[in-house]
């Protein structure tokens, strides 16, 4: 991920904000559901990687078993690729039928939807786009709607359009990225309140990403009892573990507050540190927050850069 890349994180300040005001009244509507566990996701942005083969996927894995493979190991991936394009019916329902129940799809929407037409005379696209994700089926999760930096909130009222217009029962969570729908000035803005009360009320969630050079896009704002967030590591770095705990703890908090799933995905340089730290996070959210998943069984640490395919 490019988005927020530099190249020294030392004089960084990592810690977790506070909880936004948006997130407090969130916990305000709900009433904390003690019998009810918490559903705790953990993936990283694909299958489909070759230099994984000799860590996630057992040395001699082929194309085609990729994404069996990754399922056995994660349990939810944000598909990035239907961004570029849909994919046919069949192939999604091939998708949907190597997995376990329990997986599930966070497909991204496409860009001639976010970033070309962003948001605007964008039916036909978005129609075609929650048609194709019906053959997911239960394996569907929420969708993602990544908005590009020059999205920004004199553009509310268009983005509030859309919202208005989602199918009823359509799960999204929208990334916002341009600087101007964050810090205090934002917070003043009629505009960005507004968008935050009607993902609210619609049931849209937002998506909270933590990557060292934009510490102002982790703004800690829940609309919905689910969280999706995106988190960027640096190499594993000390700090990445830190911040993975501090991430497990505030995850914690909140299900004692009445979230009721977390969507937590792993993003790292070439994603060839990434699959040692979903399960160092899997392991974590298994002891602090009763997850009961699975623990990955990855080779040689899930590190595979200096393992031969041959």
């Amino acid at each position: 991920m490019e988005f927020g890349k530099v190249q020294r994180i030392d004089n960084i300040d990592f810690s977790l904000p506070p909880d936004d005001p948006v997130t407090e009244r969130l916990w305000e509507r709900l009433i904390p559901a003690a019998t009810e566990p918490l559903r705790v996701y953990v993936g990283g942005t694909e299958w489909g990687r070759a230099s994984w083969v000799g860590s996630v996927y057992p040395m001699g894995t082929k194309p085609k078993d990729f994404l069996a493979g990754f399922s056995r190991q994660f349990n939810t991936v944000e598909l990035n690729t239907l961004f570029y394009g849909l994919q046919p019916p069949a192939v999604i329902q091939r998708w949907a039928s190597v997995v376990g129940e329990g997986f599930r799809f966070c497909p991204k929407f496409p860009e001639t939807i976010s970033h070309k037409l962003q948001l605007s005379n964008a039916g036909k696209e978005t129609r075609e786009f929650v048609e194709a994700l019906q053959c997911f089926g239960t394996r569907l999760g929420p969708s993602f709607l990544q908005l590009p930096e020059r999205f920004g909130s004199g553009q509310a009222g268009v983005l509030q359009q859309y919202v208005r217009q989602l199918p009823a029962g359509f799960r999204v969570c929208v990334e916002l990225r341009s600087e101007d729908w964050f810090g205090a000035a934002a917070d003043s803005r009629a505009s960005v309140r507004e968008t935050f009360e009607l993902f609210g009320e619609y049931g849209v969630g937002t998506v909270i990403t933590d990557v060292a050079g934009r510490r102002d896009v982790l703004h800690m704002r829940l609309t919905m009892p689910a969280a999706f967030i995106r988190f960027v590591t640096n190499g594993l770095h000390p700090k990445d573990y830190a911040r993975a705990d501090a991430w497990v703890e505030r995850i914690r908090t909140w299900a004692g507050k009445g979230l009721r799933e977390v969507y937590f995905f792993v993003h790292s340089p070439e994603e060839l540190t990434s699959p040692p730290m979903m399960s160092y996070v899997i392991g974590r959210m298994n002891e602090r927050c009763g997850a009961g998943l699975p623990l990955p069984n990855l080779v040689n640490g899930g590190q595979a850069g200096n393992l031969s395919l041959f």
